[in-house]
C-alpha cells in the first residue's frame, strides 16, 4: 500500500516504517559491505533492536515534519532508499540521501526514486533548496547529483569521520527550486502523504 511506481520494471518507492524492520536488517545483512563503504548506515543496523530504532527515528522525523525516509522494492524485496536526513521548511530546505544494494546497482533505480521525493518536496512541501551530501570517493552518488542537475558547491575537507576511522572530504552538491527541471522529474506524486 502507498507505493509509488519507479517505472516500467516494476520498482517501486514505499514508506519504510518501523514495521519493516526485520526486511531493512535483511536488506543490510546483503549488503553490508557494499553500503557501508562510505555511510554509517551500515554500522548502525546491527540487529533488529538497532533497525526498529533507526526506522523509529525517521516516523519521528516524519512526524515531526523534520524527516522522511523511502525503501526501494525490486521484485518485491527491499534493496536500497532515499531519504530526507533533515528537514527544514520554515527555512525551505531540505537534505537528501541514498543507499543501494550491490544486486540492484545500475538499473537507475536511486535517480528514479531521487526524483520523486526532491518533486514532492519542492512542489508539495515549498522546499526551496535541496542538499546532497557525499563522499567525494562515492561516485555513483556523485552521479546522481549530476543526473538530478544538482550543482557542487564545495568541498568539506575531512568533515565526515566514517565508522572504520577514516576520514572523508565531504561534496556538498545542492539544488534550488527555481532550477528544477520538471522534464527530469518522472511526474507529480504526493508521496508524503
Amino acid at each position: 500500500m502507498f507505493a509509488q511506481s519507479l517505472g516500467a520494471d516494476g520498482a517501486e518507492l514505499r514508506p519504510l516504517e518501523p514495521w519493516r524492520a526485520e526486511e531493512l536488517l535483511a536488506h543490510m545483512d546483503r549488503g553490508r559491505d557494499f553500503i557501508g563503504r562510505f555511510i554509517g548506515l551500515a554500522e548502525a543496523i546491527t540487529d533488529l533492536e538497532t533497525s526498529r530504532a533507526f526506522l523509529a527515528s525517521y516516523a519521528e522525523k516524519a512526524a515531526s515534519d523534520t524527516g522522511r525516509i523511502y525503501g526501494i522494492w525490486s521484485d518485491d524485496t527491499l534493496v536500497g532508499g532515499v531519504l530526507f536526513r533533515t528537514m527544514n521548511l520554515d527555512q525551505g530546505t531540505a537534505e537528501a540521501g541514498c543507499w543501494l544494494e550491490p544486486a540492484a546497482v545500475g538499473r537507475g533505480l536511486v535517480t528514479r526514486a531521487s526524483r520523486l521525493i526532491i518533486d514532492w518536496v519542492i512542489k508539495e512541501r515549498g522546499a526551496h533548496r535541496v542538499e546532497w551530501q557525499v563522499a567525494a570517493g562515492n561516485e555513483p552518488s556523485i552521479a546522481v547529483a549530476r543526473r538530478l542537475g544538482m550543482v557542487r558547491e564545495g568541498v568539506l575537507r575531512q568533515a565526515y569521520r566514517h565508522p572504520s576511522g577514516e576520514r572523508h572530504d565531504i561534496e556538498i552538491w545542492s539544488l534550488l527550486a527555481p532550477d528544477w527541471d520538471p522534464e527530469l522529474s518522472d511526474s507529480h506524486h504526493a508521496i508524503g502523504r
